[in-house]
C-alpha cells in the first residue's frame, strides 16, 4: 500500500513537471533567449528589483543549512539551474551540467544549482548523487526567482545564463541541450 502511494506521488510530480514544461513551450518559453537584458533595463521595465538583483539577494542555504549569499558570484559569468530532487528531467541533466561545469571552469564560468525543494529532500539526494557544482537550497521561494527570469509556467528544470556584467544571456525551460549551452557559453 505504501509503495502504491509513493508511486502515485512520483507519477503526479512527473505529470506536474511535464505539464509545466509543455505550458512553457506553448507559451513560447521553451527556447533559449539570445537577447541580453541588463539589470538596469529589467528594473526599468518592471519598476522594481531586476531578476539578477533578486537572485543576488535571494534567501538560500547550503545543504548543511548555513545561510549563503549568491552575491559572491556577482561580477562573474554564471549558469543557474533551478531544479528539484523529485524532477526526473532535472536529475537526468545533472551529469551533463557537471561535465560542462568542469569544462568551463577554466574560463571562469560558475555553475550553481538552486533547489526548489525541501532541505531534507536535497540533502538526501546529494547523499546519493555526486554533483560537481555548488548546490543551494532556495526552497519553494526559488520558484519566485525563476518566475522573475521569465519562467511563468513554473516548470523545472529552468536554466539561466548570466554574463559577468549581470546581463541575462539565455534562459531554457526544460532539459539543457549541451551543444546549445556550449554555444551560449563560448560567446561569453
Amino acid at each position: 500500500m505504501n509503495t502504491k502511494r509513493i508511486l502515485a506521488g512520483v507519477a503526479v510530480a512527473a505529470v506536474a513537471a511535464c505539464g509545466g514544461i509543455l505550458a512553457g513551450h506553448f507559451a513560447g518559453g521553451a527556447h533559449e533567449s539570445a537577447s541580453a537584458i541588463t539589470n538596469a533595463d529589467a528594473a526599468t521595465v518592471a519598476g522594481k528589483q531586476s531578476p539578477v538583483d533578486q537572485l543576488w539577494t535571494a534567501a538560500v542555504t547550503t545543504p548543511d543549512g548555513k545561510p549563503q549569499s549568491l552575491a559572491i558570484y556577482k561580477g562573474h559569468p554564471i549558469v543557474v539551474n533551478f531544479w528539484a530532487s523529485w524532477c526526473g528531467p532535472c536529475v537526468e541533466e545533472m551529469p551533463e551540467l557537471s561535465a560542462l561545469h568542469r569544462e568551463y571552469a577554466k574560463k571562469g564560468i560558475q555553475f550553481v544549482g538552486l533547489g526548489v525543494d525541501s532541505a531534507a529532500n536535497i540533502k538526501t539526494f546529494l547523499g546519493k548523487v555526486k554533483v560537481d557544482y555548488p548546490i543551494y537550497i532556495a526552497g519553494f521561494g526559488g520558484a519566485d526567482v525563476a518566475r522573475a527570469f521569465g519562467n511563468n509556467a513554473g516548470g523545472l528544470p529552468y536554466t539561466v545564463v548570466i554574463d559577468a556584467n549581470g546581463a541575462v544571456r539565455a534562459t531554457k525551460l526544460g532539459q539543457i541541450k549541451p551543444d546549445e549551452l556550449r554555444h551560449t557559453l563560448d560567446a561569453l
